[in-house]
């Protein structure tokens, strides 16, 4: 046998965790989805309330028939999957002395914290999405509220500003075809407030696919922005998450068997948020990111134009049922929003690598 050479080698260093990653989410659904649907992991009655407080008619008559019945927490199987590749590949020896030193991604410098951020956002967007199914016969009736969610995400936001300054001595941020800007102390408040702003955008999840691949495509970008970068275990991951999403899409996807829901949404925001400072590529979110970046930036211009204007700016926040809401089938918000996504990945990833 030929012996490889180190690109090769990282190469398949990344995208063999990513295999693993999507055929154990394909193994897990199953046991996930039958506890789901026997313990009627569900909401126990449609409909929601806009962010000012009012009835959100227009989104709740689209959706009066979808939110009950479905299960929540379908993002546990991203999360999951992640999870078992993080912990199988880590045990090294299953794949020999060379490949399983190789093949282990999970590093201090480089994966430590966004596996971190993974969990414990998982975690607190699984007890919301518990608190929600509850229902009435809870004292947090309806999910944590957005407060507690966002104290909860600054709180995730100052532990990885901490880490990132004073363990990793980063303060610093680049700015694509300029050059690297140092903050000094203010890089903390900086991080939060752009975890809190990443986090923001997870309100994309809202139609059978879309957030999938929407996510799949930004984790995609940053992956190969890492290996470029020489950020190989980072890479890695970036592609075992890819790897958990699609597996996850592939029984999200209309008719969507479960909703991906808090528990995914906030891993991941928050966990992208944490690998694009990592890669020194935060700015390049806004390109990367730009469905997840427009959707947050709809529903702020739709509160604006409420409070400033006195009506609404779009028929329904945010976006993608403003499109629903025009008469787009979901089918095609999904479709259009996928393709925007790769554009948009790509685009952002040749401007990042043009400033390495």
């Amino acid at each position: 046998m030929t012996e490889l050479d180190p690109m090769t080698i990282n190469t398949i260093a990344i995208f063999v965790p990513a295999v693993i990653s999507f055929c154990i989410g394909i193994l897990v659904t199953p046991p996930i989805t039958d506890f789901l649907y026997a313990n009627k992991m569900w909401k126990l009655t449609s409909g929601k309330k806009a962010m000012d407080g009012k009835e959100a008619k227009v989104f709740n008559e689209l959706h009066k028939d979808k939110e009950v019945g479905t299960p929540r927490m379908g993002g546990s199987i991203i999360w999951v999957a992640v999870i078992l590749t993080t912990a199988l590949f880590l045990l090294g020896g299953v794949f020999g002395s060379y490949w399983g030193e190789k093949l282990d991604f999970f590093s201090r410098s480089q994966t430590w914290l966004p596996v971190f951020t993974l969990i414990v956002g998982a975690f607190i967007g699984l007890v919301d999405d518990w608190f929600e199914i509850v229902g009435t016969d809870s004292h947090f009736a309806g999910g944590l509220s957005l407060k507690k969610r966002l104290g909860v995400v600054a709180v995730i936001g100052a532990v990885g500003a901490w880490w990132f300054y004073f363990k990793l001595g980063i303060s610093t941020v680049f700015i694509p075809l300029v050059g690297s800007v140092a903050l000094g102390w203010l890089f903390i408040p900086f991080f939060i407030i752009v975890i809190l702003a990443v986090y923001s955008t997870g309100i994309i999840d809202g139609i059978d696919g879309l957030s999938g691949g929407v996510f799949a495509a930004s984790y995609s970008a940053y992956g190969v922005i890492a290996f470029a970068s020489g950020m190989i275990n980072l890479a890695a991951l970036c592609f075992v998450i890819v790897g958990g999403i699609l597996a996850f899409l592939w029984f999200n996807i209309p008719p969507a068997r479960f909703y991906m829901t808090e528990t995914g949404t906030m891993a991941l925001t928050i966990t992208l948020a944490v690998i694009a400072f990592l890669t020194d590529q935060v700015l390049v979110f806004l390109i990367i990111g730009f469905p997840l970046v427009a959707t947050t930036a709809s529903n702020i211009i739709q509160l604006l134009s409420k409070k400033f204007r006195g009506k609404k700016f779009f028929r329904v926040a945010p976006l993608h049922h403003h499109f629903e809401a025009i008469g787009w089938s979901g089918a095609k918000v999904t479709m259009r929003y996928w393709v925007v996504s790769v554009i948009s990945a790509i685009s952002g990833t040749i401007i990042a690598l043009l400033s390495l």
